[in-house]
């Protein structure tokens, strides 16, 4: 089996990439006329093509957004699916402008392969997929057992600390891809597979027998911050994916949707408008200008995809077959760690 780069391998393809200047990446995706964006090899609900070969879901949205933002149309993307093992060479390697691949905001991960994560895009936690039948409640139950996990991610050190705190043994089947470890699962070669709670509902969905025939444990062993990616160094391009985001949030906190945008931002004295910039036409002038982004880009990429709750509820949410409640994921008005800074 073939192994992941290590972390020192990392490391070192980060110390001897070349630095980027600020403003470069933007140039680059201008030139080009497309934004490159990584997403997974298919997670229902964040990054999955469809039965027409239209990729879906939450992160593939958002790189929708970020293209019709700087390019004024979201449909100028290049989707790149990559193996958990292969983003980070991909997006050091500069083959991608963007990650936007289920990705867990880390220290080592910002610190050490310098790497930039703008926001957090959705809250979740490393969970177990166990099959109903084995009638299992805890992770505690699961001592001694085989578990399957996806390599190139930190799901392994997050398994193994869990083991330790609790003093349980595991067995890790690290295995190439998401799908393959979610097969040994289904084919009984281990008895839980373990990742993030979204990935494990997709994972249910695919599940022989329908998704009841396996259940997600109600623990959670760790914080996973996922978050949009991109290499460090280019300040202006770090302010533009954090602010589509910020927009797409801050959206949802106004009541600004896809459908009504353009009848709130045609006129400046519709107060709903107002409300969600309050600001003038000179200083939206300036924010464009310092962003290197023609008027309107945060409606560009409202009107494109919608306002956060409207994105989550598509692909995550009521409207999808995985109906994950929002959680942490709800605005922080309604209890939840949603937050957009004011723009002003």
């Amino acid at each position: 089996m073939n192994r992941p780069p290590s972390f020192l391998a990392l490391i070192l393809v980060a110390l001897t990439a070349l630095p980027t200047m600020a403003g470069e990446t933007l140039e680059t995706v201008k030139s080009r006329g497309m934004l490159r964006c990584g997403v997974s090899e298919g997670i229902a609900g964040f990054s999955q093509p469809d039965a027409d070969g239209r990729w879906q879901g939450l992160d593939a949205d958002f790189c929708r957004a970020v293209a019709a933002a700087v390019l004024g149309d979201g449909e100028r993307v290049e989707f790149v699916p990559l193996q958990a093992a292969a983003r980070f060479p991909a997006l050091l390697g500069r083959k991608i402008d963007l990650l936007s691949r289920t990705t867990t905001w880390t220290l080592n991960r910002e610190a050490i392969l310098g790497l930039q994560f703008p926001g957090i895009i959705f809250y979740d936690g490393q969970g177990f997929l166990v099959p109903a039948a084995a009638g299992i409640q805890s992770p505690s139950q699961l001592h001694g057992k085989i578990i399957c996990l996806e390599k190139g991610t930190n799901h392994e050190r997050n398994l193994a600390r869990y083991a330790y705190l609790k003093k349980l043994t595991f067995t890790p089947l690290v295995l190439d891809s998401l799908h393959t470890a979610a097969d040994a699962l289904f084919a009984g070669r281990c008895a839980a597979y373990t990742g993030d709670a979204g990935q494990l509902a997709a994972t249910r969905l695919r599940a022989p027998g329908g998704a009841d025939a396996f259940v997600i444990l109600p623990e959670r062993i760790s914080k996973e911050p996922l978050a949009p990616v991109i290499l460090e160094g280019d300040s202006q391009w770090t302010t533009i994916i954090r602010w589509v985001l910020f927009s797409l949030i801050r959206a949802e906190e106004y009541g600004v949707t896809r459908d009504n945008v353009d009848a709130l931002f045609d006129d400046d004295t519709a107060t709903l408008g107002r409300q969600f910039a309050f600001l003038t036409k000179e200083e939206k002038r300036l924010l464009g200008n310092a962003m290197s982004l023609t008027p309107g880009w945060a409606m560009r990429a409202i009107k494109t995809v919608g306002n956060y709750g409207e994105i989550y509820e598509r692909h995550l949410g009521r409207a999808s077959p995985l109906h994950i409640e929002r959680g942490l994921n709800r605005l922080w008005t309604e209890g939840g760690l949603m937050y957009a800074p004011p723009p002003d």
